[in-house]
């Protein structure tokens, strides 16, 4: 495959050389808007010289505010080509976070693409330039639309040093405030090489772009992925036609987080009840028509490769799509280390593991079993906050990840926790929650799930029914539960076994600020408002209570 020395020089090839090809696709309004490469580059142009306009100094920050879209593309384009650096803020942030980042980073001007709820954001935004995109929706400041008429293409390109920052990233964070990863040109090109020589992909692959493009996953292994093969990206027009967008779409990759793989699988079972899905699948030749019916329903009947990532996924989840030939493959990387560290792979796939480290990345554990990463395309560093960089590395210039896990014999790893999860009893003893969550994640009656117990003896689980919890009878459910916690007490550590099940009445969400907009529980924000019940819920005499 070719290499690029930047991400710029891969899209101004395909510009140049196919002209013609599709690059973007966009559902809007029940139709397609496509965008060929030719098409693409005579609006970025154009873009590059309004933000030239503007005289802003070299690598100054460009904010970027949209929900995934053709536009987030050639709006990020558009900045690299002016030599400036983007600034991606997650769509769904509220106003508070979206005036720390713009504050924060400094942001010289605002980008601003689809979005579902500006009204409520648009009091973040000072007196900086304003373009947005009046395809979905949006008149304010100047709109892409006149400004792409009135300019010329830019011609002059800066030179793409690979010292120069590309982006700053700010995490979503599941405590504090959102931290800026810093990463240059030279990370995002080493990521994209290696992934090239690593993945086995058709030439000219379709992608489908639907996770937040403001997180790392979708901006290396979409994004930098596309740009770097000459892809084609379809974006869906909404959540109410995700899933036929995707049919449609069929792409050659797919990536998703647990908790979507988990309602794909509620989806299916709801259209076909498990118990007639197994007899059908022992059917031969049915087995096999049932098999290919449901990927292609799913979007997945030409995918190459599947990943799950972001969050650990039940292994028994995965043994299950694995019984209509669907194998998801699971990886562990994070911002800084630009996702790349670890990762099954189609010939080398261990349920349960992460995989091994890839693509020419190092690990090792520290002494207290935290994972640390080493590769070429870290972070530089966290915008601002030279104590928190220097903390986050350590002598030998490893990323300290604040994961931990273990290898096993054959050197896979498998992650059992985060440090800064862990929480205290008031007996004093430490829990780790995630490998306790995975486990109960296993419970089809279990949509989220949270342990907590930080000053009471023993811990307690804070619950969200999934759809068929939600369709049971209290008495029904209660049975499940408590079924649940009594399967897995016997394999704790006495200081770890379950005392309680809270139901809760709200789900959390990215909207109500207890999910990542990557769908991780905030469990910070989980406590802040559940802890003053902890003590009166331990005391109850109720095995499962409703909050």
């Amino acid at each position: 495959m070719m290499k690029f020395d930047s991400p710029l020089a891969a899209f101004l090839h395909w510009e140049k050389n196919i002209p013609e090809k599709i690059f973007l696709r966009q559902h809007i309004n029940g139709k397609i808007k496509s965008y060929t490469f030719k098409e693409s580059g005579n609006e970025i142009r154009r873009i590059a010289t309004v933000l030239n306009t503007y005289n802003f100094p070299p690598q100054s920050k460009i904010a970027l505010l949209s929900k995934n879209c053709a536009h987030w593309i050639l709006a990020d384009l558009a900045i690299m080509m002016s030599g400036n650096v983007s600034i991606p803020i997650y769509p769904t942030f509220q106003a508070n976070s979206i005036q720390y980042v713009l504050e924060h980073s400094e942001s010289k001007a605002i980008i601003l693409g689809k979005l579902d709820d500006y009204e409520s954001q648009k009091s973040a935004i000072g007196d900086i330039p304003i373009i947005s995109v009046a395809l979905y929706g949006l008149n304010e400041g100047n709109t892409w639309e006149d400004l792409i008429k009135d300019k010329e293409p830019l011609q002059n390109i800066p030179e793409q040093d690979h010292d120069n920052l590309i982006t700053i990233i700010y995490t979503s964070g599941t405590t504090g405030n959102p931290k800026g990863v810093m990463h240059t040109i030279g990370s995002f090109t080493n990521a994209s090489n290696t992934f090239l020589d690593n993945l086995n992909l058709p030439t000219h692959p379709k992608f489908f772009s639907y996770l937040p493009l403001s997180h790392i996953a979708e901006r290396v292994g979409i994004e930098m992925s596309s740009l770097f093969r000459g892809a084609t990206i379809t974006f869906s027009e909404s959540l109410a036609t995700f899933a036929n967008n995707l049919e449609s779409t069929q792409p050659d990759l797919f990536f998703a987080v647990p908790r979507i793989w988990a309602k794909f699988q509620e989806k299916i079972v709801m259209g076909m009840p498990q118990n007639k899905l197994t007899k059908l699948l022992r059917i031969p030749i049915i087995n096999s028509i049932v098999r290919k019916k449901i990927k292609k329903k799913l979007g997945l009947s030409k995918a190459m490769l599947i990943y799950s990532g972001a969050a650990p996924i039940a292994s028994s989840l995965l043994k299950w799509y694995k019984t209509l030939d669907i194998t998801i493959l699971q990886g562990y990387g994070m911002t800084e280390d630009c996702i790349l560290s670890h990762s099954n792979t189609p010939d080398d796939n261990k349920i349960g593991t992460v995989g091994k480290t890839t693509n020419g990345a190092k690990a090792k554990l520290s002494p207290e079993g935290e994972i640390c990463i080493l590769n070429d395309c870290l972070m530089k560093g966290y915008y601002k906050d030279p104590e928190e960089t220097a903390k986050t590395f350590d002598e030998e210039g490893y990323l300290k990840t604040g994961d931990v896990g273990e290898y096993d014999h054959d050197g896979y790893l498998t992650i059992t926790g985060r440090a800064k999860d862990q929480f205290k009893t008031d007996k004093g003893k430490y829990i780790s929650p995630a490998p306790i969550e995975l486990e109960l994640s296993k419970c089809p009656d279990i949509e989220q799930v949270c342990i907590v117990g930080m000053g009471i003896p023993q811990p307690i689980l804070l619950v969200i029914p999934s759809i068929e919890g939600k369709n049971k009878n209290k008495k029904e459910l209660n049975k499940c539960l408590v079924k649940a916690i009594k399967e897995i007490n016997p394999t704790l550590e006495k200081h770890e076994k379950i005392a309680k099940v809270v139901i809760m009445k709200e789900d959390w969400t990215v909207e109500n600020g207890l999910m990542t907009p990557t769908l991780k529980v905030k469990r910070n924000q989980i406590e802040k408002i559940h802890m003053p019940m902890y003590t009166s819920w331990f005391d109850s005499d109720k095995e499962v209570i409703y909050e």
